[in-house]
Order: C-alpha cells, then sequence, then structure tokens
C-alpha cells in the first residue's frame, strides 16, 4: 500500500482532508481529526538508513498511534519500527513499500484514529450500555407515569444513547429499583424551570419490565457495590446478571435465572458468584 490509498481510504472512511502544514518539508502529510484537530497518522519520505535499513534510498512511512501495551509486540512485525521523530513508546512507523499487507496497514490507522479520538467521538462510537438513573418521588411520580403510559420522557442524562437500558431507581420511600427501560429517542430540546430542577431536554423511555419494589432494593444494591444513586451512573455487570435473573410476567412478578447465566467477562462472573454466595 502507499501514501495515495492510505489518503484515499482516511477520505473515504473518516472525510479526513489531508493538511501539508510544513512549507519545507511538501511531502509530509498530517491526517486529523474534524473535531478537535488531533493527529492520527503521519506520512513523511525519509531515508532507509533513518529507520535503519540498508540502503539510503528514500522510502515513504506512516505513523501511527498504538496501545503501549501492543507496541512492542508490533514492532517485532516486519515493516513496522518505532516511531521515526515522534513518541516511540505511543506510536510506530510503518513502511508504504508493500512490506506491511494492505489489510495491515489500514488496521493500523482505524486503530490510530480510535485512540486519538475526543472523549465525545469515542462515546457516539460505542456500543449500547446499561445505566442506573435515580428518581425522586418527592419531585415527579414515576409510579403514576408508568401506570398511565408505557413511554415517558425524563430528564435527559448527558451520556445516555438511543438503545441504551436505562434501570431506574425510585428514592426514599421506595428505595429500589423498580423499573427496566431502553432509552428510544435522546437530546429532545425541553423547556422547564422549577424551583429543584432545571430542564433543557429529556429523553424518551420505553417500559421494558417491571419490579417488585421489595425486590430489588438499596439492601440488595450495596452487596453489588452500589452504596449511592444520586445521579446517573454505570450499572455494574454483576448488578444486572443478578435483575436479569428476574423477568416479570403479567401483574406478578416471577424469578427465572438466565441458563446462560452472566453474559459479562470471566472476571464478572467470579464477581457475581461470590456476591451471590455472600447474599445467601
Amino acid at each position: 500500500m502507499d501514501r495515495e490509498g492510505v489518503l484515499s481510504y482516511a477520505r473515504k472512511k473518516y472525510g479526513t482532508k489531508p493538511d501539508y502544514p510544513w512549507k519545507r518539508d511538501p511531502d509530509s502529510v498530517v491526517l486529523r481529526h474534524e473535531d478537535s484537530h488531533k493527529w492520527y497518522g503521519l506520512i513523511m519520505c525519509i531515508r532507509r538508513e533513518k529507520l535503519g535499513l540498508p540502503g539510503n534510498e528514500p522510502v515513504d512511512i506512516l505513523n501511527v498511534k498504538c496501545d503501549p501495551a501492543l507496541g512492542e509486540v508490533l514492532r517485532t512485525g516486519k515493516g513496522i519500527f518505532p516511531a521515526y521523530h515522534m513518541n516511540r513508546f505511543a506510536w510506530i512507523s510503518v513502511l508504504l513499500d508493500g512490506t506491511v499487507p494492505e489489510e495491515k496497514v489500514l488496521d493500523l490507522l482505524d486503530m490510530s484514529y480510535s485512540l486519538t479520538a475526543s472523549q465525545k467521538k469515542k462515546e457516539n462510537r460505542r456500543g449500547p450500555k446499561e445505566w442506573l438513573v435515580p428518581a425522586n418521588p418527592k419531585f415527579y411520580d414515576i409510579e403514576e407515569a408508568f401506570r398511565k403510559n408505557k413511554v415517558i420522557d425524563w430528564k435527559q442524562s448527558s451520556n445516555v444513547k438511543v438503545g441504551d437500558t436505562v434501570y431506574m431507581y425510585v428514592a426514599a420511600p421506595v428505595s429500589a429499583i423498580l423499573y427496566k427501560c431502553r432509552a428510544v429517542e435522546v437530546d429532545i430540546p425541553y423547556e422547564h424551570k422549577g424551583k429543584y430542577v432545571t430542564i433543557s431536554r429529556v429523553m424518551r423511555l420505553e417500559l421494558l419490565e417491571q419490579y417488585d419494589r421489595t425486590r430489588f432494593t438499596f439492601d440488595v444494591l450495596k452487596k453489588f457495590g452500589v452504596y449511592a444513586v444520586r445521579g446517573p451512573r454505570s450499572m455494574p455487570n454483576s448488578l444486572s446478571c443478578e435483575i436479569n435473573g428476574v423477568v416479570s410476567s403479567g401483574a406478578g412478578i416471577t424469578e427465572r435465572r438466565n441458563e446462560n447465566g452472566c453474559t459479562g467477562t470471566d472476571h464478572d462472573a467470579q464477581e457475581y458468584a461470590r456476591l451471590q454466595k455472600s447474599s445467601r
């Protein structure tokens, strides 16, 4: 793969326009993120001897960022070197003379793009996530709202995306998780300025399951490492496994352990088993 192939790929996949920032070095090209202007690639033409290779002929290289934990392994590959003129631990130089297969060059460029992306861009690219969100019955009767409708509007939590799962924890005097919902629409403009809360955006939540108020109480949550629910937070995997072993059946609540158990990592499964044992 040559430099034109890299530039064409970056333009088609990421909409990147090549940047030539140095008048004295017109062959060097910087690939930047459009939003943050951070580099994710640098193409240069250098002498082969600069990389410790035999000969003094010019050769194109692509500098990309890599996970430091992978860098040592990657640099053992043919055509991949510690970065020329950049941080040699966080970046690598890749030959663009056909030594490194095209697929690998593009995989490394994709990795660099992901590693250098802004937090907002990373958040937009992530998969579905589970959240634990508090509801204060002193300010809003969420139980009455869900009795009337299966879809309600709720104050937007900044990181919640469409498709995310939202578990609603109803605060004292209930002090328990009562609802499992799915975010079906987010960032809906809304104007409300009350004595205790101001709302400028809402998200639309669809009710998936309802739980008995005696099942997932605050005392149960503490066994899974949740000692406070003062604002939206990520759902612990072990607690998610516990909750999803209980399903709603009409007006009643029926317990059913998933056949496959916890679907998280081995560490999560071990932690889940430990918590189950300690809660007995």
